[in-house]
């Protein structure tokens, strides 16, 4: 399938609710050890798509940052919010993903009448919504959120880099890579660190932010 093809197919599939207002909603940064989790929410119009808006992940970053900046300039309304590392700690991932998703649609300066989500399960919303798996490369509002919350992501970690230049954020954007995982033991963890994610991996005495 070609990429034209692909982005066709995700937007015809939004189509099929209307004429209610279509929101896509995706996360960044579940999986990560370091640094926020990142929530997008957009609304898109359905009369003339974005061609190459896919899946982030599958996405190269030089295209994924010229989606980005189109998106934002054809949304009809999006937010994107974060929950920190002590929030995530707190509430585990899951719920700290659960409370964003409950919170951004209150954020919306258009309220969507159904917002279609990447998969998170046992989800509940103050409003109509589905989950659908792999959603991100079925949904064309979500695959803009995707893109959406993983560029708005990857910059911030591109910052804590400059922060935390040990831990080699700016490449590995704080997921669990060989090199990351040795810094972890060699330097302890940093204060963007998720406690719950990184406790096998370093030893506490040894942070040099303590």
């Amino acid at each position: 399938m070609t990429k034209e093809n692909r982005t066709e197919r995700i937007f015809e599939f939004d189509k099929n609710y209307l004429p209610k207002i279509i929101a896509g909603m995706d996360e960044a940064g579940r999986g990560s050890l370091a640094g926020p989790l990142v929530v997008a929410c957009c609304i898109m119009p359905l009369d003339s798509k974005i061609e190459g808006v896919y899946d982030s992940k599958t996405l190269s970053k030089e295209r994924r940052d010229i989606l980005y900046e189109r998106i934002i300039e054809h949304a009809v309304a999006f937010e994107i919010m974060e929950s920190d590392v002590l929030e995530i700690d707190e509430l585990n991932v899951l719920g700290a993903t659960k409370r964003v998703m409950r919170d951004i649609i209150s954020q919306m300066s258009l309220k969507p009448s159904i917002v279609l989500v990447d998969y998170v399960p046992k989800l509940d919303l103050p409003i109509e919504h589905q989950t659908i798996k792999k959603g991100d490369q079925t949904s064309y509002n979500i695959a803009c959120a995707s893109i959406l919350a993983k560029v708005h992501r990857d910059r911030l970690m591109i910052k804590l880099d400059e922060k935390y230049p040990f831990y080699g954020f700016k490449n590995n954007k704080g997921y669990g890579v060989e090199k990351h995982i040795e810094s972890l033991k060699k330097f302890g963890k940093s204060p963007v660190h998720r406690e719950t994610f990184i406790k096998n991996f370093f030893i506490e005495q040894t942070s040099i932010f303590k």
